[in-house]
């Protein structure tokens, strides 16, 4: 049987969410050169995937986290999946921009937090964990606790993940690198020699030179 990470690599890939491409590599914002890119938003584009996505977080907050009162998604990326997911949990929602609005209310999270509220965040995506923990900071800073975070895809980042145990912010992923190789691998996605690349990527991304 298929664990849930294999299952949802596949899906990503099959709707190209995520990308591989060892030979002709990306460039992400960061300026970094990468064999990989996601793009979770594709997933709204595909009732069956974008359903199959919303039950299994859900299923997976039921699960890890108690008594929750809230959701938050985290602008942009995370927006429309944390609606979802607060819709079929039938609790209020919020969603914390990655900056004030310079005008009017001057809103950094779009909604209403009671200060004691138990609140899960969303994400689709997990690299650094820079954007995912401003969100947190956020939410913490009007009087609300921070139950946990539930993501689509994490790349296993180990600053990610050392960010995220210092700031005491348990995290659960549907997704995840290894899963998306593994499945790539089975599919003929990428070759034996593609799998090498992208293991050494992750290693050192802000390093890796494809050129070497």
């Amino acid at each position: 049987m298929k664990t849930l990470e294999r299952l949802v690599a596949e899906k990503l890939l099959k709707i190209s969410a995520v990308k591989l491409q060892p030979a002709i590599p990306f460039t992400w914002a960061s300026g970094w050169k990468s064999p990989i890119y996601t793009d979770n938003r594709k997933t709204l584009s595909y009732p069956a995937v974008r359903s199959f996505i919303k039950i299994e977080l859900c299923r997976l907050i039921l699960e890890k986290f108690e008594n929750i009162d809230a959701i938050a998604g985290v602008a942009t990326g995370a927006i429309a999946q944390g609606a979802l997911v607060a819709e079929q949990l039938g609790l209020p929602y919020v969603y914390v921009r990655s900056a004030p609005k310079d005008h009017g209310l001057e809103n950094l999270i779009e909604g209403n937090l009671i200060p004691g509220q138990r609140v899960v965040v969303i994400e689709d995506l997990i690299s650094t964990g820079g954007s995912s923990l401003k969100a947190v900071e956020a939410i913490r800073n009007v009087g609300c606790e921070v139950a946990g975070m539930a993501a689509i895809f994490s790349y296993r980042f180990p600053v990610a993940e050392e960010r995220f145990k210092n700031a005491k912010v348990d995290v659960v992923t549907l997704s995840h690198y290894e899963a998306v190789l593994d499945a790539a691998l089975k599919t003929g996605y990428i070759t034996e020699a593609d799998l090498e690349t992208l293991k050494e990527w992750r290693k050192d991304p802000a390093a890796w030179n494809p050129g070497k």
